[in-house]
Order: structure tokens, then sequence, then C-alpha cells
């Protein structure tokens, strides 16, 4: 909705990057935190994180570059400005989990544990990232009645693509779900057994992406479905499975 946070000359500012940075540095707060329940050092948490910023944003843009190709295809140079949003959370996530196991696997890590620790801190980068999206006028809802429906301003790029009707707050509500899950989650680490809690956020992410995709006005549908409900469909029998596995392996 609001783009830009402020100019300094040529420089412009943009609230996607204030927001994503915001979510980087409480990533870090959330990971060093937490990083005693999976015996992660210092410097292994500041690799992954690393390894997770940089897999994580390539695997994104990857993702939205292929979903949405007919914005790029004639301006291919818009493909690098991820400074103006148009990033996937599942591709990021996918790419980024990737890289954390493998490097996990070689640091001698107990993975599963990793991935716990991890899940706060994922869900707490992705609440800001969300609000980025709202401000940047990305990843919109739906046109509404319903009385928490917002206008985007008149003139805009989101009202050129969207229209001026009201839309659903898509990327506040995700954003107000992922503040809710990294609070639990951090909970979650203190009281429960080793892989509940990864296992925890395959299920509710999954299925509470699966509900907000219906809420959604910019996706594509492939056989009725948007893509992150198709991948949610894998994770949440995925997180299921894996929560029987471990609610019944010893403490």
């Amino acid at each position: 909705m609001y783009p830009i946070a402020f100019q300094l000359g040529a420089l412009t500012i943009r609230w996607y990057g204030v927001m994503a940075a915001l979510g980087f540095l409480s990533a870090v707060f959330l990971l060093n935190k937490n990083r005693k329940f999976a015996n992660l050092s210092k410097d292994q948490c500041s690799t992954m994180l690393l390894l997770a910023l940089l897999f994580g944003i390539l695997g994104a843009r990857i993702f939205y570059v292929i979903q949405f190709f007919h914005y790029f295809q004639y301006d291919l140079a818009k493909v690098f400005r991820i400074d103006q949003g148009g990033l996937v959370f599942y591709g990021g996530f996918l790419l980024a989990l990737g890289a954390v196991i493998i490097y996990s696997w070689k640091q001698k890590l107990d993975i599963i544990r990793v991935l716990d620790v991890l899940s706060p801190t994922m869900a707490i980068a992705h609440c800001f990232g969300r609000i980025g999206c709202f401000l940047n006028g990305c990843c919109f809802g739906r046109a509404t009645g319903f009385w928490w429906g917002i206008a985007p301003l008149p003139g805009s790029d989101l009202a050129l693509r969207a229209g001026t009707l009201p839309l659903h707050p898509v990327q506040l509500l995700e954003a107000g779900e992922n503040l809710l899950l990294a609070l639990l989650y951090c909970w979650m680490l203190r009281h429960t057994k080793r892989g509940v809690v990864v296992a925890s956020f395959f299920i509710f992410y999954g299925t509470l992406r699966f509900f907000n995709e219906m809420l959604r006005g910019d996706n594509v549908l492939y056989f009725n479905l948007t893509p992150a409900q198709w991948i949610g469909l894998l994770l949440i029998p995925a997180g299921i499975g894996l929560l029987i596995i471990f609610r019944h392996e010893r403490a």
C-alpha cells in the first residue's frame, strides 16, 4: 500500500527491504536465544542464518519468477529487482531447508533438533516479510465487503492490478498468525520432545496457509488449487507422520 519508506537523494528505501531487514534481525535474536536446545555455537548460528538467508532469497525469487513469469517475459531485468517485492515463501523455505540440512549433516548436528530451533525463527522472519508484502502491495487479497477490507490507494500499482475495491488484508492476517506461531514454538521448545516443534510447524503453517490462499487475489490456479495449497497438502500429512514418530520417542 505504501511501498516507499523514504528517499535520500537518488536512493529510494522501500518498506519491503526495511521489513526484510527487521525480519532477519528478529531471526538472529530468536535463534541465538534458542540455540542451546540444539547445542549450536554462535558461529554455527551465524553460518546457518547466512545460508538460510542466501538460499531462502534465491529459492523464493526463483519460485516467484516461475509462477508469475508473464510479469517478466518482456523485461527480464526486473527479475533481479527483489527490492520491489516478489518472493514466494515456500520456494525460499524449501531451498533454505535443504541448505540447513546439508550444513547440519556436515557439522554432525542433530538435524531434527536444529529444525525444531529454526521453526520459531522462520515464523518470526515470515511475520515481518508479510508486513512488507502489505506495505509493498504484493501478495494481495481478493475484493471483499467484509469490515476489514482495505482499499488500494488510487493510482497505485496495486490499484492498477487489483482495482479500487477493498481487499482482504491477507498479508496482515498471515503476519499475525506467524507471530503467534513463533511464540508458540518458543514455548514448545521448552516443554515438548525432540521433533514435535518442526512437525507442528509443518501441520500448522501448511493448514493456515491452505486456507489463507482462499483469500488471495493474485495467485494462478493449477487444477483448482494454488501452488502453496498443493505444497500444504504435502506438508500437513508429512507433519502428522513426524508427530506420530516423535511423540513416541523417548525424551
